[in-house]
């Protein structure tokens, strides 16, 4: 379920260029999930773009492009479940965004303006139709298989850091779990 948040300079991107980068954004969020072209992997990958007047957006002090290489200024929030990715599969993101948004551009290289960052939403902190849903529910929704590569990865994660908060003394309800590693009912931490 990953989200990006894609900020840039007011008037650097028309219509179709907004179009032309959704539709890439949209290629890396598919691959981010693991490849995960379905109905319910396209219904998860979310492209929003907001402009920022050239007066609200100071680099360096200053309004201007003093600071700003091509293909301009360009801040994208990438919002990811926990324990979803690797430093491998993060690295490639930040690569993946910062191609397209060059491509779209028509920029040969991407400039140092090009700003990625990723947040990793707690386990627990997602919801959907009013219910939290979690990253075994998301893997499920999208197609991918439980005992796949990603989700080994993940449940491994997990498992280290349940091993973690049981170890500080963490309260047995305080969730960033998966809900099968919790002590919850599963109808408390999954959609019905």
């Amino acid at each position: 379920m990953p989200i990006m948040d894609v900020r840039y300079a007011a008037g650097s991107l028309d219509q179709p260029a907004k179009a032309a980068l959704a539709k890439k954004l949209t290629d890396v969020l598919i691959k981010m999930e693991g490849g995960a072209d379905t109905p319910g992997g396209r219904g998860f990958a979310w492209v929003f773009f907001t402009a920022f007047a050239e007066e609200d957006w100071w680099i360096g002090g200053g309004a201007g492009d003093d600071y700003v290489s091509p293909p301009g200024k360009f801040l994208v929030h990438i919002s990811i479940p926990e324990g979803y990715m690797n430093i491998a599969h993060k690295n490639e993101v930040h690569a993946w965004v910062a191609a397209a948004i060059t491509e779209v551009a028509g920029v040969s290289e991407p400039g140092r303006s090009i700003l990625t960052v990723i947040d990793e939403v707690t386990e627990g902190n997602w919801g959907n139709a009013g219910h939290p849903i979690s990253l075994e529910s998301i893997a499920e929704t999208v197609g991918q298989s439980k005992q796949g590569a990603r989700l080994t990865w993940s449940r491994s994660y997990f498992e280290a850091k349940a091993r973690a908060m049981a170890a500080a003394g963490y309260p047995k309800d305080a969730g960033g779990l998966f809900p099968s590693l919790t002590p919850l009912e599963p109808s408390r931490n999954t959609r019905p």
